[in-house]
């Protein structure tokens, strides 16, 4: 008896076995390959599955299995060696294989949608418009016209969807009318070519390619370990410019979605090949798009964020995780992995090399590194011979601060602004106060489904809660006591950017936030103008931290570094050195003089001292030494179970029940159940068991059991909650 073990595109983590077809002959059964997608009747609804194995037995009753309505592929959609690390990624996350399996497909195969033929209709330059380009002066009036006419001939085609981001459709109608392009029947065309630039690579950047070079054609996973500005991207073009010259694809992984524009825009004008994007900005339509077009080998380069680790490369050469160290890679709700950990599988599985860059490593990669399991590059100079910033602390007590900054960095801004330099002031608060207070009764304004303070937004007029999203019109009088004499504390960068307007009137002010730059558009035209290297001052939050080169900044201000010094999590001092160092790193990268002012009320913190003192590479090892004394990560190993629910004893009820029934024991400390750091949230009681082990095969042994118990329970209590595998917040 032929049976098809399949694992449902939905939240269970159960497979289920189906017979097959009812006309289908045993022998076509045989042939059927694991990693096929199937329609199959699921309760009263049909659901798109992936299949397991064929299998020859079953411990249901015959009587009972369903059969599939439909096989709808005749091979795998997945190459063998992604099929391999969906099914590790869904062992090691414990998460459903269905799920995982559907992280690797655009939304038209996860419903089950045929593949469709990689033809597109697209916009040519037809004989008269070659004959314009050559002539040049027939659209002299008419540049937008001109612009895309080249465009489209620089690309061979264009698709409408890919015109709309580069130019109006007035344009393109016009330069039909004209008949100067003209819409056909295209097919993809794959490059593979490469444009190499004579680049003169310093010493040091000579030496770490030249390593690389070396293990190049096989599994290795390197750390590129450079100061801020000391030319890691150019180390990564010539990588490519090796994987290319093989024909081989590259996948480049990036931590936010603003920071593609400028990554394409580097990559595409070094490479005559095929650029990629694959990210959750697309659109369906062109996500889907993208995807055939990297699993049919017509892309050359891959750009995308975490998403992007599950491409289905079809000639896969090498990856790259750019800025390996954030945050940003781990996912934080469904499917809760690591893009960086699934990079460097996927590498191994492939057998090709991968390359994490960063300027300040995460501790899990210093501690492979200083396991001799990854191999370690450093570049402790700025290419150029620009010189590091100068970190000095501003002590701020009993100052009178005017949006968050004092009388010294104000001076210092206006002599800046002066010299015709730039300035970028951050502050990682986004809104205009982060508390609304009743100065007469002390009432303030809370969110109702969070234990979190709302935040006042000035522009909008409205308290917003920056955790579940809920918000309300903002509010003249106390609800308490009726008082109007409502005192507004904390500062975000709206009032900041309110005082400096004042401040500095006439002085081009850009603030960066996700409520002033909502897109990569957005994010695309702040870059233009930030690079004309006018003087400005750039206000923002962590989005300016993360990748971006402002080569006219000279000073960058903290503006209240102690937000950072005092933190709940055990990796508070890794953020803190990370994100102040990622910040400060903006500074001078094409200057000898540059500088970085941390206003704080504890100057003379040892910690605090030490980031000025000390280099990141220096602080970073007596950060992992400590963790070490105390059996934290990276070397212990931590899993989180997190039950949400609407009363508050419900979800630790839950979790002391699994944990009782589990009847944990050896290497593997269970710590909880106990509320979670913010107790309510979006409506729902939060409680958590944490465990800890020194050893990973127990700890993971110890989360089965869990896992299992808990499926069994939820059924009963229908309670919402999850596992996370080497959490990043404990919150």
């Amino acid at each position: 008896m032929q049976i098809l073990r399949l694992a449902v595109i939905s939240p269970m983590r159960n497979v289920f076995d189906y017979l097959p077809p009812t006309q289908m002959a045993e022998t076509a059964v045989e042939k059927l390959q694991p990693g096929i997608r199937i329609r199959a009747p699921f309760g009263n609804r049909l659901v798109v599955c992936i299949l397991l194995e064929v299998a020859l037995s079953t411990n249901i009753d015959k009587s009972r299995l369903k059969h599939v309505l439909e096989i709808l592929d005749e091979t795998p959609l997945l190459r063998r060696e992604l099929l391999e690390l969906c099914i590790w990624a869904a062992s090691y996350y414990h998460h459903p294989q269905g799920e995982v399996f559907a992280a690797a497909f655009s939304s038209k195969q996860r419903r089950g949608l045929p593949v469709s033929e990689l033809v597109n209709y697209g916009w040519t330059v037809t004989s008269l418009g070659e004959e314009t380009i050559k002539q040049g002066k027939i659209l002299i009036r008419a540049p937008k016209q001109a612009s895309l006419l080249n465009l489209i001939r620089k690309h061979g085609f264009l698709r409408k969807e890919d015109i709309s981001n580069h130019a109006s459709h007035s344009s393109l109608y016009a330069l039909k009318k004209k008949k100067l392009v003209t819409l056909e029947k295209v097919f993809p065309k794959t490059f593979g070519r490469s444009k190499k630039e004579d680049v003169v690579l310093n010493n040091a950047q000579r030496h770490v390619l030249s390593s690389i070079k070396d293990n190049i054609d096989s599994f290795k996973c390197h750390v590129i370990e450079g100061v801020t500005g000391s030319g890691k991207t150019e180390i990564y073009l010539q990588l490519i410019y090796l994987a290319l010259k093989q024909q081989k694809q590259v996948l480049l992984l990036i931590p936010e979605i603003n920071l593609t524009p400028q990554t394409v825009l580097r990559v595409s004008e070094r490479f005559d090949a095929r650029v990629t994007e694959l990210h959750s900005g697309l659109t369906d339509a062109n996500r889907d798009y993208s995807w055939r077009l990297i699993r049919e080998g017509y892309s050359d380069i891959i750009i995308g964020t975490r998403s992007a680790c599950f491409a289905p490369c079809s000639r896969l050469g090498m990856i790259i995780v750019d800025e390996e160290h954030d945050g940003s890679y781990k996912q934080q709700d469904g499917f809760r992995y690591s893009a960086r950990d699934i990079a460097v599988k996927r590498a191994q599985i492939e057998n090709c090399p991968i390359i994490l860059g960063s300027a300040t490593p995460s501790l899990e990669t210093l501690l492979n590194v200083r396991s001799n399991r990854y191999l370690h590059h450093e570049l402790t100079e700025r290419v150029g011979g620009a010189n590091l910033p100068n970190l000095t602390t501003v002590d701020i007590r009993g100052k009178a601060l005017s949006g968050g900054l004092s009388p010294t960095l104000i001076r210092t801004i206006q002599n800046t602004i002066d010299k015709g330099e730039q300035v970028l002031l951050f502050l990682n608060r986004r809104g205009y106060a982060t508390q609304l207070q009743c100065h007469r009764c002390g009432w303030i304004a809370e969110c109702e489904d969070c234990d979190i303070r709302m935040t006042l937004h000035k522009k909008t007029k409205e308290l917003r809660c920056h955790h579940c999203g809920k918000s309300a019109r903002l509010i003249l009088s106390c609800p308490n006591c009726g008082s109007k004499n409502l005192l507004l504390e904390g500062i975000g960068t709206q009032q900041t950017e309110e005082k400096i307007q004042e401040a500095f009137k006439g002085t081009i002010i850009h603030r960066v936030d996700s409520d002033n730059i909502p897109n990569k558009a957005a994010m695309e035209k702040l870059m233009e103008s930030v690079t004309q290297r006018r003087p400005c001052i750039l206000i923002g939050t962590q989005m300016l931290a993360k990748g971006h080169h402002f080569p006219g900044v000279t000073l960058v201000a903290v503006l209240d570094a102690d937000s950072l010094l005092f933190g709940l999590d055990f990796r508070g001092e890794e953020r803190m050195a990370q994100l102040i160092t990622q910040v400060s790193g903006r500074a001078g990268r094409e200057s000898n003089k540059s500088h970085v002012f941390l206003q704080t009320h504890h100057p003379n913190h040892p910690f605090m001292q030490a980031i000025v003192h000390q280099s990141y590479s220096t602080l970073s090892k007596y950060i992992l030494d400590d963790r070490i004394a105390r059996d934290l990560p990276p070397l212990g190993y931590l899993i989180l179970i997190r039950a949400d629910s609407k009363h508050p004893a419900d979800g630790e009820h839950f979790l002391k029940s699994i944990a009782e029934r589990a009847n944990i024991s050896g290497d593997v400390k269970l710590i909880g159940p106990l509320p979670s750091a913010m107790p309510r949230r979006a409506g729902k009681y939060r409680n958590q068991l944490l465990l800890h082990s020194k050893n990973r095969t127990s700890i993971h042994k110890a989360a089965t059991k869990l896992v299992s118990i808990g499926d069994k329970l939820t059924k009963r209590n229908k309670m919402n909650w999850f596992i996370d595998v080497d959490p990043v917040e404990i919150c």
